[in-house]
């Protein structure tokens, strides 16, 4: 039996989308269209969640609610959540696609994943109509999960298990303690810890730091350490079992993942591991 039979990746900041930009500016225009300002570190700060519950959370913000009831005269209510979903698919569906390109270095790493026989999914925060565009695009450029598992497609979204445990189930791999899941938000280490998988964390293409590739690569060392070690200490707080800069370093982790596989160890019983992480 192989050390490893499968990877479930999430989408934006993981694989795609250096910097998980494509909700923070969806999100940011739709809630202006409804005369409401959102900061973006409110968006980042569910970033991962199913969309509906990621609107839910923003609007649960104090501040955002008091904004909300300023502007409308009442509070937010379940129908004012169906009317901003029903704005907020379109402008994610564009946002998502615009923003398609893949993290430099995914296909590579999943390819080599891919020749070593581990089978390769998906699981994402974005519903199945945000990723009609992202996935046609993503196959242009060589990367294309067996499997994809979208919000709404369970009855709940992270940090519940469901969506990996049923990418999972189409993929035919088990047992859970071979399995890997690598996402850029903590929320979906949570789902992967709560699923019984190991669980690798991107610090620097993800949410946490939420910058463009450009904008990251133009800090010098020592500011992008200091950016790296708030998001790496959100992980360890989580329980990861490890964390890298980017998918491009996905091979370090699995290596260190089929060493501990090998060695009798299983997923969540040690400190967060960084690997790669130094600034460069």
């Amino acid at each position: 039996m192989a050390s490893i039979e499968a990877i479930l990746f999430d989408w934006a900041g993981t694989v795609i989308d250096f910097g998980s930009c494509a909700p923070v500016v969806a999100m940011e225009n739709t809630f202006a269209d409804e005369d409401i300002k959102v900061e973006q570190d409110v968006i980042r700060r569910y970033m991962g969640m199913a969309k509906r519950e990621h609107v839910i959370a923003i609007l649960s913000e104090p501040a955002v609610g008091a904004r909300w009831r300023d502007a409308k005269g009442a509070d937010w209510t379940e129908a004012d959540v169906d009317r901003v979903m029903i704005a907020l698919e379109p402008a994610m569906q564009s946002a998502a696609t615009e923003h398609s390109q893949l993290i430099p270095g995914a296909a590579a790493a999943i390819l080599a994943a891919r020749e070593k026989g581990i089978r390769i999914g998906s699981t994402t925060g974005y519903t199945r109509t945000m990723m009609t565009g992202i996935l046609p695009a993503a196959a242009t450029q060589g990367y294309v999960p067996d499997v994809t598992i979208c919000a709404g497609e369970t009855a709940q979204g992270r940090p519940a298990p469901l969506m990996l445990w049923q990418a999972m189930a189409q993929l035919k791999a088990w047992p859970a303690a071979r399995c890997v899941a690598v996402d850029d938000a903590p929320v979906g280490i949570e789902a992967g810890r709560n699923a019984g998988l190991w669980t690798i964390g991107v610090v620097a293409s993800g949410n946490g730091v939420g910058m463009d590739a450009n904008a990251w690569a133009a800090l010098d060392p020592t500011e992008q350490a200091a950016r790296l070690k708030p998001v790496i200490a959100s992980f360890d707080k989580v329980g990861a079992d490890f964390v890298i800069q980017s998918v491009a370093d996905l091979a370090m982790a699995l290596d260190a993942i089929e060493q501990s596989v090998n060695a009798g160890c299983h997923p969540g019983g040690a400190a967060t591991v960084a690997l790669g992480c130094e600034a460069t």
